[in-house]
C-alpha cells in the first residue's frame, strides 16, 4: 500500500477523513512513542497480526496531549486499527465502531484471546429532512427500555429479537400506547462480559497430595468450562466506547445506520429518543461534554439521562449546542439556571417521588405532605420525572407480589439490590392463584399508575409495567440475560386489561391539561376564577390542611387554569385518595352553576376501573371511597 505520512487534525479528536485522508486524533504525551497499527479487516481476529502495517507517529505531531496524523492514500475499507503508545496496544475510546463484539456475549472471544479492534464508519445516511420534535415538558410521557431484553421474549421476529430494528417494530404499539419519549438504557458499546474473580483456597496446612489433586482438578476445570467462566452485564453501566453504537443490537449491516433508522422513525411518530449515559470518575469531563455534542448532531438524539459519579451536569447545561437537548440528572445547581426559560430543558431525575408514593401504598409509614407535595412539583425551569417502578428495583407486578427481593439467581448470595423497597404482597409471597390476593394486587397496580399519570411532573414508565411483566422478585437484573430479565410479551396478550387501563390514563391526562401544568401551582385563587389553582380537601370541603397521619385526602384542580387546544378552558378534576384498610368517607366541592360531577375512574372497580364515557355522580356532600383505591371525578 501507498501513502504519505502528514501532520493531522487537531481540532477533532478521534478519526475523520477528507477526500484522500484519513486523519487519527489520540491522546498521548509528546514524550511518548506512538504508532497506528493497522489491521486488514479480511484477516479475521483468529489471524489479527496477519498483515499488520504499523505506522510510526513523528514525535513532533504533538500538540499539548494530542497527538494527530494524517495518512494520504490510506484505502480505509481494507482495515481496522488499533494504537500503540509505548509498546502498549491501545484501543481508540473516541472509534466511531468496534469490531470483535458483533456477537453478543461471545465467550469464545475471550477464551481465544481475541482483541477488539476500531472500524472505520464514514456511513452516509439520509436523514430525510429529519427535525428534533421538541416536545414540550407537559406533553411528555416517558418509557425506558433496554434494546435486548425489550424484544428477546417476542415481541420481534425471531431475526430482529434484541435489536435496534426489533424495537421499531414495537413503535406502532408505543405510540399507541401514548409514549412520547423513549428512554433508552446505554446504546453505546460496552463489555457484556464480565470476567468471575476465582477465590482461591488457602492451601498452606494442605498435604502435598492434596495440593496436587486440587491443581489438577482446577486444570480440568479451567480445559473444560471456559465458556461459564463469565458473568453477562444485560444493562452496560460502567466504561464504555461512548461513540460507537453498539454492534450486537443491530440486526444486519452498519449498527450505526440502524441506530439512524430507529431514531428517525421515532421523530416520524412525533418521539423523542432520550438516552442514558454513565461515566465514571475518571471519565475527562470536557469529553463528556464533547461526546454528548457528537450524538446529538450525528445521531440526532433528543436528551441524555446523565448517570454516574463526578459529573459536571452544571457546563453540559450551559452548553450552547446542547441548550435545547434534554438533560436528565439526579440534582442541577437552580441558582445557574434561574433565568433560562427560553426553551426549559432540564429535568431532575431521582426517587423521591418513587419513596413518597411506595410509602402510602404500601402503607409503610407513609406521609401524605410528603406524597402530595410530590404530586405537585414544579418549577418554571425545571422539570421532574415521576416513577415508581424502574430498572433498579421490582417491576409494578413485582412491586405488589413480593415484600422481600429474591436475587439469588444473581450468585451474590441475595446481597446485592435494594433492600428498601416498601412493597406489598397481599398477604402471600410471590405467584398466588387466591382471587382476594389477585385483586388486592391489581388494584394497587392501578393505584400506581393513577398517581404517576396524574402526578403535575413528567410520568415514566418502565418496559413491561404496563401489562404487569414480572421478575419473579428479583429488584436487581443487571445479569439475568434470560426470561428473568426480559419483557414477557405473552403476559400482554394473556391479560390486555391492564395495558388498556394505563392506555386511558395516559390518554386521561392528555385530555386535561390542568393535571400536567408546567407552572408551579399557588394554591390560591390569583387570576379570581372563584377557586384556587390547587385544593385539598377532608371530610368536609375546603377547610383541611394535610397532616402526617392522614390517610384519605380530596384534591381539586381548577380547570379555568389551564386551556385546552382549542383554547377553552379544561374541566375540574377531583381526585380523592384513600389509603386506609376500611372505607373513608371525603368532601365533594360544590361546582357553580348548572355543572355536575362525572365519574371517570375508581381502581377499587374490577370489572370496571375506567370509564370511556363519565358517568353523572348523585349529588352529595361527600363521596364513599372504597378501602385502599384511587377515584378521579371529572367536573363539567
Amino acid at each position: 500500500m501507498e501513502y504519505t505520512i502528514i501532520e493531522g487534525n487537531y481540532a477533532k479528536i478521534g478519526v475523520s477523513k477528507t477526500v484522500d485522508t484519513v486523519y487519527f486524533t489520540f491522546e498521548s504525551e509528546k514524550e511518548q512513542k506512538c504508532a497506528i497499527l493497522l489491521y486488514p479487516a479480511d484477516a479475521g481476529q483468529s489471524n489479527q497480526n496477519t498483515g499488520l502495517i504499523r505506522i510510526p507517529v513523528p514525535d513532533e505531531y504533538c500538540i499539548g496531549a494530542l497527538r494527530s496524523v494524517g495518512i494520504k492514500g490510506l484505502k480505509w475499507k481494507k482495515f481496522h486499527y488499533n494504537y500503540e503508545v509505548d509498546g502498549t496496544l491501545v484501543f481508540d475510546r473516541h472509534a466511531r465502531k468496534v469490531v470483535g463484539r458483533e456477537v453478543w456475549a461471545d465467550t469464545d472471544r475471550l477464551s481465544s484471546g481475541c482483541q477488539v479492534r476500531a472500524g472505520f464508519d464514514f456511513a452516509e445516511f439520509d436523514w430525510c429532512k429529519d427535525r428534533f420534535p421538541e416536545i414540550p415538558r407537559e406533553q411528555m410521557v416517558m418509557y425506558k427500555l433496554n434494546v435486548r431484553s425489550f424484544t428477546m421474549d417476542g415481541g420481534a421476529t425471531r431475526k430482529k429479537r434484541g435489536t435496534f430494528a426489533g424495537v421499531m417494530d414495537k413503535l406502532p404499539y408505543l405510540k399507541e400506547l401514548g409514549v412520547t419519549s423513549l428512554e433508552f438504557m446505554p446504546v453505546y458499546e460496552f463489555e457484556e462480559l464480565i470476567v468471575k474473580e476465582t477465590v482461591k483456597p488457602d492451601v498452606k496446612e494442605w498435604s502435598d497430595n492434596a495440593k496436587a489433586g486440587l491443581e489438577v482438578e482446577e486444570n480440568s476445570k479451567e480445559a473444560s468450562d471456559k465458556k461459564t467462566a463469565c458473568q453477562i452485564n444485560c444493562w452496560g453501566y460502567g466504561p464504555g466506547d461512548y461513540y460507537a453504537p453498539k454492534a450486537s443490537y443491530c440486526s444486519a449491516g452498519e449498527p450505526s445506520l440502524e441506530l439512524k433508522a430507529l431514531i428517525r422513525e421515532i421523530h416520524r411518530n412525533h418521539m423523542e429518543c432520550i438516552l442514558e449515559f454513565y461515566f465514571d470518575e475518571d471519565m475527562n469531563q470536557n469529553i463528556a461534554v464533547e461526546i454528548l455534542r457528537y450524538w446529538v448532531m450525528e445521531y440526532h438524539v433528543d436528551g441524555f439521562h446523565l448517570l454516574g459519579a463526578a459529573l459536571s451536569v452544571n457546563a453540559m447545561a450551559q452548553d450552547l449546542i446542547l441548550r435545547r437537548t434534554k438533560l436528565f440528572a439526579e440534582h442541577f445547581d437552580r441558582r445557574l439556571f434561574a433565568g433560562q426559560t427560553a426553551y426549559p430543558h432540564l429535568f431532575v431525575y431521582n426517587e423521591d417521588f418513587l419513596y413518597a408514593a411506595r410509602k402510602m401504598l404500601a402503607r409503610a409509614d407513609g406521609s401524605m405532605p410528603e406524597l402530595l407535595n410530590q404530586l405537585k412539583r414544579q418549577h418554571e425551569v425545571f422539570g421532574f420525572v415521576n416513577y415508581i417502578a424502574g430498572n433498579n428495583g421490582f417491576t409494578l407486578a413485582d412491586l405488589f407480589s413480593y415484600e422481600q427481593k429474591h436475587n439469588e439467581e444473581n450468585g451474590e448470595d441475595n446481597r446485592d439490590g435494594n433492600d428498601w423497597n416498601f412493597s406489598s404482597n397481599g398477604g402471600m409471597e410471590g405467584p398466588s392463584r387466591k382471587k382476594g390476593i389477585l385483586e388486592y394486587r391489581k388494584k394497587q397496580m392501578r393505584n400506581a399508575v393513577v398517581l404517576v399519570m396524574l402526578g403535575q411532573s413528567v410520568p415514566l414508565i418502565m418496559a413491561g409495567d404496563e401489562f404487569g411483566n414480572s421478575q419473579n422478585g428479583n429488584n436487581n437484573c443487571y445479569c439475568q440475560d434470560h426470561k428473568t430479565g426480559w419483557v414477557n410479551w405473552n403476559v400482554c396478550k394473556r391479560s390486555p386489561s391492564f395495558a388498556a387501563f394505563v392506555r386511558y390514563m395516559i390518554a386521561f391526562r392528555r385530555r386535561h391539561p390542568v393535571i400536567c401544568s408546567p407552572h408551579p401551582m399557588q394554591m390560591c385563587d390569583y387570576e379570581q376564577y372563584g377557586c384556587p389553582d390547587l385544593s385539598y380537601h377532608g371530610e368536609n370541603a375546603w377547610i383541611m390542611a394535610p397532616n402526617l397521619y392522614q390517610q384519605a385526602v380530596g384534591i381539586l384542580y381548577c380547570g379555568a387554569y389551564a386551556k385546552g387546544a382549542d383554547g377553552s378552558a379544561d374541566d375540574d378534576i377531583y381526585v380523592a385518595m384513600n389509603y386506609h384498610i376500611i372505607q373513608q368517607y371525603l368532601a365533594l366541592p360544590k361546582l357553580s352553576g348548572k355543572r355536575r360531577w362525572y365519574l371517570a375512574v375508581d381502581t377499587s372497580n374490577a370489572k370496571e376501573p375506567y370509564l370511556e364515557t363519565p358517568r353523572i355522580v348523585e349529588k352529595k356532600r361527600q363521596i364513599l371511597l372504597e378501602p385502599q383505591s384511587i377515584v378521579v371525578l371529572i367536573g363539567k
